[in-house]
């Protein structure tokens, strides 16, 4: 049966990209993700709806992007990986790769035109923020019109709704537009991280370069995150990243004033021991603890944990009478 890939589209988008790109790098030795036979893509409106199809089993995996290195992490993201608390693993999902993109935009418009004529420029949120200051330097008489994705103001520009698009070279010309201007970006060596996922399953095998995830929430009291923290401090464990998003009311819908949950990610695999040993403490002292999985790291940041074979060992010789 041919895997169903969900992906934050529509066609064109940084989001395909990157799925073509970690499809064209899968190696199959490392389990995880069982692409065998080929895929079908499908693209979806925004990365809560390309994870609900996860969680659903409409999609066998997606692909989302989670973390901007100049916008930092996307909280449409970072909110649907949350599983309500009622659906226990049913509802949790599970990362097995991730790539990391270089972006950079092209701006394109319906038909050749002066800069200086373009005056309304359709843009996703995330990319406007990223072009500003070069869009006002090369379009000076030109505001920006809010479009769904990259791909969508390709569409929007195609339909009409506006003169010109920041998005992909892909989604221009999937769109047939004109190329007013390439490598647009307002920051050098700008990336966007994107995670492949799916239901829950043994984890892609460990590299040694590898990266691990959860969700924490923690009791409301003082110290809870410093405790959790010292989990991973203590045992020689670097954090790469430490986020927190407010909590729901998972029936209204709305924020619980003074809560939050956090985001970490670790250096290491579960298969390393002072990995497992600092989730399975969290497990005992925290509220809940989401595992989102250890796999590869598209680029390598921090120091590996410790190797714990010569100690473990000690301590078997000690149980064997040995030592």
């Amino acid at each position: 049966m041919v895997p169903v890939i969900a992906y934050f589209g529509p066609r064109g988008t940084f989001a395909e990209m990157a799925l073509d790109e970690v499809l064209a790098s899968h190696d199959p030795s490392l389990g995880g993700l069982d692409l065998t036979g080929g895929v079908t893509k499908v693209a979806t409106s925004s990365p809560a709806a390309t994870i609900a199809m996860v969680r659903s089993g409409e999609a066998d995996y997606g692909c989302v992007p989670v973390e901007s290195s100049l916008e930092g992490s996307v909280p449409a993201t970072m909110d649907a990986l949350v599983p309500p608390a009622s659906s226990g693993a049913a509802g949790r999902v599970q990362v097995f790769a991730e790539t990391v993109l270089d972006i950079a935009f092209t701006i394109a418009a319906a038909a050749p035109m002066a800069n200086e004529e373009v005056r309304t420029i359709a843009a996703y949120p995330v990319a406007s923020a990223q072009v500003r200051r070069s869009v006002a330097e090369l379009f000076p008489n030109a505001e920006f019109l809010t479009s769904g994705s990259n791909a969508a103001a390709a569409q929007d520009v195609a339909a009409g709704r506006a003169d010109a698009a920041v998005t992909t070279g892909l989604a221009a010309r999937l769109s047939d537009l004109t190329v007013l201007a390439d490598g647009v970006c307002d920051a050098k060596e700008a990336t966007t991280r994107f995670l492949v996922l799916g239901r829950p399953a043994a984890p892609t095998r460990r590299t040694g370069t590898d990266r691990t995830s959860v969700i924490l929430d923690l009791a409301n009291e003082p110290g809870s995150l410093m405790a959790a923290m010292n989990e991973f401090a203590s045992r020689g464990i670097d954090l790469t990243r430490i986020e927190s998003r407010p909590q729901r009311d998972e029936a209204e819908g709305r924020a619980i004033a003074g809560r939050y949950r956090f985001f970490l990610d670790a250096v290491g695999h579960i298969d390393d021991a002072a990995v497992a040993e600092a989730l399975a403490a969290l497990h005992r002292r925290c509220e809940r603890v989401v595992y989102l999985g250890s796999w590869p790291a598209a680029r390598t940041t921090g120091t590996p944990p410790p190797d714990q074979d010569e100690s473990l060992a000690w301590v078997a010789a000690m149980r064997r009478g040995e030592y």
